[in-house]
C-alpha cells in the first residue's frame, strides 16, 4: 500500500508561481512511476506531468511544457511540481498519483505517464486557483 498526501496548493494571480509537493508512505520501493494530475470544475481529470523514480525521465503535457517542472527527492520520498507564468486556466485540483504495476522487471517505467490508467495510487488533492 501507498498513502499520498499533496500539499503546497493555494492562490496566486496570473503570472505567478507555485510549488506542489507530495508526500509518498508506505511501501515506496515499490513505486515505478510518480505523476500530477488537474482536475477543474466540470471538466475529466487530465495529466499534467510524469516521471520515473529512478532514472527521472520525466514527461509533459503540451499545456505546461515550458513552465511546469516535475521533480523528485527520493531520500525524503517526495514529488514535486514547481508551476511557474501560471495562467487562469491552470484553476484546479492537483492530484498526485503513483504507480506500482512495474514489478521487479520494469521498476522504473512509466507505461502511461499522462494517462489515468498508468497509475493505481492517488492522493486527495490540492487546490491552486489563479486569477487574472
Amino acid at each position: 500500500q501507498v498513502q499520498l498526501v499533496e500539499s503546497g496548493g493555494g492562490s496566486v494571480q496570473a503570472g505567478g508561481s507555485l510549488r506542489l509537493s507530495c508526500a509518498a508512505s508506505g511501501v515506496t520501493y515499490n513505486i515505478n512511476c510518480m505523476g500530477w494530475f488537474r482536475q477543474a470544475p466540470g471538466k475529466e481529470r487530465e495529466g499534467v506531468a510524469g516521471i520515473t523514480t529512478r532514472s527521472g525521465r520525466t514527461y509533459y503535457a503540451d499545456s505546461v511544457k515550458g513552465r511546469f517542472t516535475i521533480s523528485q527527492d527520493n531520500a525524503k520520498n517526495t514529488l514535486y511540481l514547481e508551476m511557474n507564468s501560471l495562467k487562469p486556466e491552470d484553476t484546479a485540483m492537483y492530484y498526485c498519483a503513483a504507480d506500482t504495476s512495474g514489478g521487479f522487471f520494469r521498476p522504473d517505467y512509466c507505461y502511461a505517464p499522462l494517462l489515468l490508467r498508468g497509475y493505481n495510487y492517488w492522493g486527495q488533492g490540492t487546490q491552486v486557483t489563479v486569477s487574472s
